[in-house]
C-alpha cells in the first residue's frame, strides 16, 4: 500500500488529518484511589490527537480536527496540541457544550485497581456531525486517521464516521484504529458490530488481538476482515502481524524497560503511519510502530519525543537477530543509535 494523492507541500494539504475527541486529563499527584488523591496535574489525552502529535514531532505535517468548548479547557487543548506542531486551525469551538475532562489513578490501566472517571457526556466533541464539521478540511490529508472511540460518543458521531468510511472515489487513505473501549458502549450491545462495520470501510486497520471480536489469532481476524488492503493485528508484548492482501508479515515486539504502560497503541499507529507515508516495506512499517511504542512506554505520560528519523531507520534496518537482542529503556530516544547498536548487539 502506498499513499496516493497530493503531497503535503500543496497549500492546505497535510500528510495526516486526525479526527476525534481530545480531553483534558487530570493525573494524580501520588498513587492511590481517586477518593484519596489530594491533587492532580493537568495533561491532555485523546487517541487521535496523540497520533497527530507524534507524527508532527516526527517531522510530518499533521492536522487535528475536533470540537471543544468555548472554555478554558478548550483553550488549553488547542494550545497544547498546537505546541507539538499540529495544525489546529480547523478545530471548532462550541459555546453551548463543555470540553470533556477525565481523571485517572496512577496505577497500570491493565490492573483491577485502575480507576478512570470520565466527564464527557454532552461534550462539544459529541456534537461532531456531517452538518457541524468541515468535511473538506477532514479530507484534506493524504491520510485520514480515525478511531472506534468517536462512533461511541453519539448517534451524530456514528453517522459522521459512516460518512467518512464510505468507499468513494477521491477520498484519502482511511486509517482506522478499532480502539474498542467497552465502557463507552455501556448499555448498548452493538459496539463490536458497529466497529466491524466501520473497519470494513477503511483502507488500513489497527486492531488489538484482545479486542478483535473474540476471534482466535491474527489469521481469524483477517478472515473476518478481508476488505482493508492492510490489516495490522497487535499482539501485545508478542509483536504484531500485518496482512497486505494475502501476505502476512510478523515482527516481534521489542524488549522494553517500561516506565508507564500508557500511550503505546497510539504511538504504534503513528510509527506505522509515518513509515507508510514514506512507502517503506511492511516489515519496516511494523518495526517503526514498535519503536514509537517503545518511546511511549519508556516515559511516564502518554506522549514521548520520538527518536530522530535516522536513528529509527538504523534500528529498523537491523537483522532479525540484532532486532531481537535490542533492549530499550528510559532515555533511549536521545541516545546515539550507532553506539546503542554496538552496546546491545555484540
Amino acid at each position: 500500500m502506498t499513499v496516493e494523492g497530493p503531497r503535503s507541500t500543496t497549500p492546505g494539504v497535510v500528510d495526516v488529518v486526525a479526527l476525534g475527541e481530545s480531553m483534558v486529563t487530570f493525573l494524580p499527584s501520588r498513587p492511590g484511589r481517586l477518593a484519596d488523591v489530594p491533587s492532580f496535574d493537568r495533561a491532555i489525552g485523546g487517541a487521535e490527537s496523540n497520533v497527530a502529535c507524534v507524527l508532527a514531532a516526527a517531522g510530518h505535517t499533521a492536522r487535528w480536527i475536533s470540537r471543544v468548548g468555548a472554555d478554558g479547557f478548550g483553550d488549553h487543548l488547542v494550545e497544547a496540541i498546537g505546541a507539538y506542531g499540529v495544525d489546529v486551525s480547523a478545530v471548532r469551538r462550541d459555546p453551548g457544550r463543555p470540553t470533556g475532562v477525565y481523571f485517572r489513578t496512577a496505577g497500570d490501566r491493565a490492573t483491577d485497581a485502575h480507576e478512570v472517571a470520565y466527564y464527557r457526556a454532552g461534550s462539544a466533541a459529541s456534537a461532531m456531525s456531517a452538518a457541524t464539521m468541515d468535511l473538506d478540511a477532514i479530507r484534506s490529508g493524504r491520510v485520514l486517521h480515525l478511531s472506534g472511540i468517536t462512533p461511541a460518543l453519539s448517534a451524530d458521531c456514528l453517522d459522521l464516521m459512516r460518512e467518512l468510511t464510505a468507499r468513494r472515489p477521491g477520498r484519502p487513505l482511511v486509517s482506522f484504529d478499532v480502539n474498542h473501549r467497552p465502557g463507552l458502549w455501556r448499555g448498548r450491545d452493538d459496539g463490536p458490530r458497529v466497529l466491524l462495520e466501520l473497519a470494513r470501510g477503511a483502507d488500513l486497520v489497527f486492531v488489538g488481538e484482545d479486542e478483535a471480536w473474540g476471534l482466535g489469532g491474527p489469521e481469524a481476524v483477517r478472515a473476518a476482515l478481508p476488505e482493508p488492503e492492510l490489516l495490522v493485528v497487535k499482539q501485545g508484548a508478542t509483536g504484531a502481524t500485518a496482512f497486505h492482501g494475502s501476505d502476512a508479515t510478523f515482527v516481534p515486539a521489542l524488549t522494553v524497560d517500561v516506565a508507564a504502560a500508557v500511550g503505546a497503541g497510539d504511538a504504534f499507529a503513528a510509527g506505522f503511519l509515518s513509515a507508510t507515508l514514506r512507502d517503506l516495506p511492511v516489515r519496516d512499517r511494523l518495526r517503526h510502530g514498535h519503536l514509537m511504542a517503545a518511546a511511549a512506554l519508556t516515559v511516564p505520560g502518554d506522549l514521548a519525543t520520538p527518536p530522530a528519523r535516522d536513528h529509527a531507520d538504523r534500528l529498523a534496518a537491523l537483522d532479525d537477530g540484532a532486532w531481537g537482542r535490542l533492549r530499550l529503556g528510559p532515555g533511549w530516544t536521545q541516545a546515539d543509535a550507532r553506539a546503542e547498536e554496538e552496546v546491545r548487539t555484540p
